[in-house]
């Protein structure tokens, strides 16, 4: 099984080197771009990886990103109200927007995947949840739980309670809250464990992520973004994603616990 403390780390200037070489590229083919302002409306999960990244971004293009950070369903009622946004990131794939014709058609871009798993406070029990009898009886015993509640992980916990017939017994013993709270819960103790994809656990001390639930259970978290359809700055917003694509910001998701889709 693995086991990863979870933990921040700091790039040296090869890393920064390579950021901007790779932005150098991309702005080479797009001559003409003036700085823009950039509203990008952006899931939590994938915030650490993201803030690693675009300050470079910020730096050699010139564009301001202006970043509004909530939970998936949370940023689509801003778009489905009207809030404007350039840019759109969530913790799953933004296929289903571009077909309701939100999002521009060729714009769709997939920055890599998650699966769930589970993390406790460093030093507290660890449940058993090697199989999925082993993980249904750890979740029963349990006292409390945390998700990411109307987070991606989060429904899908809900809806996997569903299918393992435990959902009565062990949603009233599930915690929950905005972005990062999940993840806080159980750094501070007041869980037994948590049960979430890696990302968002990451960056908060004290925290032991101990890896996947098993493969028959497993769903695995899709990255994705794309650009409105009304989009105010439609051109510095593709020159955000593609950057958000070159290896060197490929690097940073996978360190983040964001793994490369596999073609």
């Amino acid at each position: 099984m693995v086991r990863h403390r979870v933990s921040s780390k700091k790039h040296g200037a090869w890393f920064i080197a390579l950021l901007a070489v790779a932005f150098a590229i991309l702005a080479a083919a797009s001559p003409g771009v003036h700085a823009a302002d950039i509203n990008v409306f952006i899931s939590g999960a994938v915030r650490r990886a993201y803030e690693t990244i675009v300050p470079q971004f910020e730096r050699v293009s010139g564009h301001t990103l202006v970043n509004h950070y909530g939970l998936p369903p949370d940023l689509i009622k801003k778009m489905e109200t009207g809030e404007p946004f350039d840019v759109i990131i969530l913790s799953y794939d933004v296929e289903g927007l571009v077909k309701q014709g939100k999002l521009a058609a060729d714009s769709r871009t997939v920055f890599g995947r998650s699966g769930i798993g589970v993390a406790v406070r460093q030093g507290a029990p660890k449940p058993d949840f090697s199989t999925v009898e082993a993980f249904k009886r750890s979740l029963l015993n349990a006292k409390t739980i945390a998700t990411s509640g109307e987070g991606t992980s989060g429904r899908y916990v809900a809806s996997l309670l569903e299918r393992l017939g435990i959902a009565d017994q062990v949603k009233p013993k599930i915690r929950s809250g905005g972005v990062g709270e999940a993840a806080r819960l159980v750094s501070r103790g007041e869980v037994d464990f948590v049960v979430s994809g890696l990302p968002p656990l990451l960056g908060t001390p004290n925290i032991e992520w101990l890896g996947y639930i098993p493969a028959e259970i497993q769903s695995w978290v899709v990255f994705s973004g794309g650009l409105n359809i009304n989009a105010k700055a439609p051109v510095a917003g593709r020159a955000l994603l593609n950057f958000l694509t070159t290896p060197a910001a490929v690097s940073v998701f996978k360190e983040n616990g964001i793994d490369p889709v596999t073609p």
